[in-house]
């Protein structure tokens, strides 16, 4: 097994919400040699500095070269479809304590079912000024969430493809209950003890319900990966790792948004001016015209990293004829109507490949098929920046586990550590 897939395995353990990601980004970048600073603060940037800002669940990194005028960008996306808990959650059927939720992201609901899940995210507590909440990350390690599934003696017509009510069908059991048992404040008063302080404390939070399932290799060669949230933790790992490891002459940006998997419009997401800010403030730090920041997106590159369909091997009528990935046969560069791809920049992500011995394969959604979105058509519009989608082909995207060849993750690393590098020969 290669290192970036041991390493991969580790990242997807560890960023069980998104606000997780960010965290585990944030010490990977400490770690090497990167300095945090404010979006709303001093930028006090210099040609051969490592910066990282984030914001949360999004984050962008930087480092800046002799050529800051060429302009290289790689982004992925934190967020992936679950189960998000609502305030107040508790209620009692059944003998049992149920946590009200809601979907988030285009998620295959029946998948959840009858798996060990656990729970994630961040809680804000009151301080002495109103307008700065203090944020606890918190999460669980044990299981401590199920939603059963339910009897075939009792859904007869359950193989057969049985649509679920989300507010019904998917609300997870955390506990069996007595008669007497009280269940209003139940949770916060559980969620207050697992950080230390008082229920009263807590003025608001954000929880994921997360697959607690670990990865997995899987296969008689051991050559297919098998996790929850392979999309988008597969492009963020690519991309961080990448700006690590690269030289390139001129400033190469690693940006990981929130909120694609629902529509990317938030101030988190790729339809912000989140890293239009950014690159403003980091010109204007190392003593640019605002006019050669502009020429420097007109004439730069973008990457929209983001996990592909591979084609299914029950169902390879699903899949365009001409144009589909397969595991473990290299990145995708996906190309559609919807993506930021274009013939130039098409030509560009081969030629990096073809110099660099990286493989690649070539994804369209079949004609009567629409895709699905990525952060590259959005973030580019704004930045009228030239960009390509790419990303390693999975299957059961959206699952709470999918499934990806293991040789793609290097591919995709290989490709994305190229694309910085090559900014040192503008």
């Amino acid at each position: 097994m290669s290192y970036a897939v041991c390493d991969l395995m580790r990242m997807l353990e560890r960023s069980v919400s998104a606000y997780h990601t960010v965290s585990e980004a944030e010490a990977f970048l400490r770690d090497n040699g990167f300095s945090a600073l404010h979006l709303g603060g001093a930028f006090p940037v210099e040609t051969g500095g490592r910066y990282y800002v984030s914001c949360g669940t999004s984050l962008a990194a930087f480092t800046v070269g002799e050529k800051p005028a060429v302009l290289r960008i790689a982004a992925a996306h934190t967020d992936s479809p679950c189960l998000r808990v609502k305030s107040s959650p508790e209620s009692v059927a059944g003998g049992c304590c149920r946590l009200n939720i809601e979907p988030y992201g285009g998620m295959i609901q029946n998948t959840w079912l009858d798996r060990p899940l656990s729970l994630a995210g961040a809680v804000m507590l009151y301080t002495d000024d109103p307008m700065k909440p203090e944020r606890r990350l918190v999460k669980w390690d044990e299981p401590l969430l199920t939603i059963p599934n339910l009897a075939i003696h009792i859904n007869r017509d359950v193989n057969k493809g049985v649509a679920l009510k989300a507010n019904i069908d998917l609300l997870p059991i955390c506990r069996t209950v007595e008669e007497s048992w009280e269940k209003d404040g139940y949770f916060l008063k559980t969620l207050a003890s697992k950080l230390g302080v008082s229920a009263e404390e807590i003025a608001s939070f954000e929880l994921t319900v997360y697959c607690a399932e670990k990865p997995a290799l899987v296969g008689f060669a051991q050559d297919m990966l098998s996790s929850p949230r392979l999309d988008n933790i597969t492009s963020v790992h690519a991309c961080l790792n990448a700006l690590v490891q690269a030289n390139g002459a001129g400033l190469n940006v690693a940006v990981l948004y929130d909120n694609e998997e629902i529509g990317s419009n938030t101030r988190r997401g790729a339809d912000s001016s989140f890293l239009s800010v950014l690159l403003e403030k980091i010109a204007l730090a190392l003593g640019m015209r605002r006019e050669e920041m502009l020429d420097a997106c007109v004439s730069g590159m973008f990457l929209s990293c983001d996990a592909a369909h591979a084609v299914h091997p029950n169902h390879p009528e699903l899949a365009d004829p001409s144009c589909a990935p397969y595991l473990n046969r290299g990145v995708a560069l996906k190309r559609s109507a919807s993506y930021s791809s274009e013939a130039e920049t098409c030509a560009i992500v081969a030629a990096l490949c073809k110099k660099n011995a990286i493989p690649l394969q070539i994804y369209r959604n079949r004609a009567d098929q629409p895709g699905g979105g990525t952060v590259g058509s959005m973030a580019t519009a704004l930045l009228a920046m030239p960009g390509a989608d790419i990303g390693v082909p999975i299957l059961a995207m959206h699952s709470a586990r999918e499934l990806m060849g293991v040789k793609d993750q290097e591919a995709l690393c290989r490709l994305c550590e190229a694309f910085f590098a090559e900014g040192a020969h503008e």
